[in-house]
């Protein structure tokens, strides 16, 4: 299989994280501080509460996708471990920040870390159990993955059409991946997911099923590779590996 990925921008936005992680604290500190000792100064305080808790929110955005390790990428990249050398995984190089490409057809891989036993009833994605503590200062609600996903495969598809010559192009698939070691997805047989939704460790037979009887053709996924050939060529900011 092979991976490329935009290291430059992990680089960045890893440093992103650190810094509004430490300045969210820091921040969050000096207002009870504030409070405590300068009651008269309750104004001040709160918003150094408001600043330092909006600092931390962006920290833990940034943390949850560069700066935890193993990376989502990372994490996707062992789970897809062994799959042939006609899928390419592509990683922030896109408008969807992971990018399957290979006889299964072009897949939008969207990774969540929620904690829990996540559903799908009455038309919406639930989060069960977890931590309450992380839930609030070291893990992002799930909120609506369906549009998220809706919007990155839209993203991509008006990318691809850009630069694919008039090509016809297959369409892209979705599916939600779950990549904490202690999540479940459940999801009653009375109900039909807009987008379908695995754990990290079913995510690489999940593809292989799915190319079964409806394999993209090698021309058809040379077409898409030269659409994603207009990315920069594999430099000191961008990494192409070869995995077998």
């Amino acid at each position: 299989m092979n991976i490329i990925r935009n290291d430059k921008l992990i680089k960045r936005n890893s440093r992103i994280a650190t810094i509004s992680m430490i300045g969210g604290l820091v921040i969050l500190g000096a207002g009870m501080v504030i409070s405590f000792r300068y009651a008269d100064q309750f104004g001040i305080s709160l918003a150094a509460l408001m600043a330092g808790f909006i600092l931390s929110q962006v920290g833990i955005y940034y943390s949850n996708r560069w700066g935890r390790r193993p990376r989502p990428d990372e994490l996707i990249d062992q789970a897809l471990k062994g799959m042939d050398s006609k899928y390419t995984l592509y990683h922030y190089l896109t408008p969807a920040a992971h990018v399957l490409l290979g006889p299964a057809g072009i897949w939008v891989l969207m990774p969540y870390y929620q904690r829990g036993t996540i559903t799908y009833t009455k038309g919406r994605w639930r989060q069960r159990g977890g931590n309450w503590y992380l839930k609030i200062f070291a893990q992002e609600n799930l909120g609506r993955p369906d549009l998220e996903v809706a919007a990155e495969v839209e993203n991509l598809q008006s990318y691809l059409v850009k630069r694919s010559s008039g090509e016809v192009l297959p369409d892209i698939q979705s599916v939600m991946v779950f990549t904490h070691p202690k999540t479940t997805v459940e999801v009653s047989e009375e109900e039909e997911p807009p987008i379908p939704a695995v754990t990290l460790a079913k995510l690489k037979d999940f593809i292989r099923k799915s190319a079964k009887g409806k394999s993209l053709s090698i021309e058809k996924i040379k077409v898409i590779q030269d659409a994603l050939s207009v990315l920069p060529a594999p430099d000191e900011n961008t990494d192409k590996q070869k995995e077998t």
